[in-house]
């Protein structure tokens, strides 16, 4: 089958905006293709972090992971920095000038993060150069990926081309986008992306009560100021959500209803959470059997790590190879 790779920073337990957005995606993925899905610590720290809580933030994205249904049994999921083969090829990317300076200058996510930091890492600048070790250690062919990552999948397949063009034609694949229908949400406020630093989110596993509670005052479409007035629901962030928990037969019903001002839009909320409780009750209970039992999800962590590690040898070795070093003696 065609190998897919796609990583995620650990920010602690999922939420509907990333759930959504990606993961939803990738427990299809699994029964598709050969799926590699790690953890990416590495990319973490290009940014300020706590250290304190680093490994318990990346063993909660762990029990999200596999609480929403990717099985080791049909992917491989591991920790980023447990497989040193990624740091190793990034720093033979960035050495032998695959990745010259100016195309990251260029990169429009460096660019808008380094505006808005006074010191800036050689670790940001380097973050696509990263990306691309990750997919290529793996000769993964296809990517899913966001809106914001299309210009680091362009990076990457020349990264591969140029390092290609001198140690060996066609050893790297040229990774190609995954066009598969992903939502991007807005959070709560309606205004930006969902995440956790902006505190305008509805984590995965909450209850039923505190989804309710941030459901309730969420922003909808401006149009909407009293309960007669008619909305346009493909503007509305709360239609998007319903389109991630809600039957076909529900969406239709709240398009024509926010329409014809036939609902308002608290009746509309209290649909959706009905779907979005129903739908994340056994991911909850998951993760809560998940939660009590650390040292198994451990162990599945490190045997990701030990198969995704028998990949990455296999191609470093040869990426050494070709490239000229001595071989070290064997142990």
């Amino acid at each position: 089958m065609t190998r897919v790779f796609s990583g995620i920073q650990p920010s602690g337990e999922l939420h509907i905006g990333n759930y959504l957005g990606a993961v939803q995606n990738w427990v299809r993925l699994q029964t598709q293709h050969d799926c590699l899905f790690s953890i990416v610590d590495l990319h973490a720290i290009t940014q300020p972090y706590d250290a304190a809580t680093l490994a318990s933030l990346t063993l909660d994205m762990a029990v999200s992971l596999y609480a929403v249904g990717l099985d080791p049994e049909k992917c491989i999921v591991f920790v980023q920095s447990h497989v040193v083969e990624h740091a190793e090829l990034n720093w033979l990317f960035n050495a032998h000038g695959v990745a010259p300076l100016g195309e990251l200058e260029r990169q429009t996510q460096f660019k808008d993060k380094s505006q808005r930091q006074e010191s800036v890492s050689a670790g940001l600048l380097n973050y696509p150069v990263l990306q691309a070790a990750d997919v290529l250690l793996y000769k993964a062919s296809l990517v899913p990926v966001g809106e914001d990552q299309v210009q680091h999948l362009e990076l990457m397949r020349e990264i591969a081309r140029r390092w290609n063009a001198r140690y060996g034609v066609g050893y790297f694949p040229e990774p190609q986008p995954l066009l598969t229908k992903t939502r991007r949400v807005l959070g709560l406020d309606g205004k930006a992306k969902m995440s956790k630093s902006l505190g305008n989110t509805i984590g995965l596993f909450e209850s039923p009560e505190v989804i309710w509670e941030k459901l309730r005052p969420a922003a909808t479409d401006p149009a909407r100021k009293t309960r007669k007035d008619p909305g346009t629901p493909e503007i509305c962030n709360i239609f998007t959500i319903h389109q991630g928990f809600s039957p076909p037969d529900t969406i239709t019903e709240v398009a024509h209803k926010c329409r014809t001002a036939g609902w308002g839009c608290l009746d509309c909320k209290r649909v959706l959470a009905d779907n979005m409780i129903a739908t994340l009750a056994p991911m909850r209970e998951r993760a809560n059997t998940l939660k009590r039992e650390p040292a198994t999800v451990l162990e599945k962590l490190r045997s990701g790590a030990g198969k995704a590690r028998a990949l990455a040898r296999q191609t470093m070795a040869e990426v050494w190879d070709r490239m000229g070093f001595l071989k070290a003696g064997e142990d």
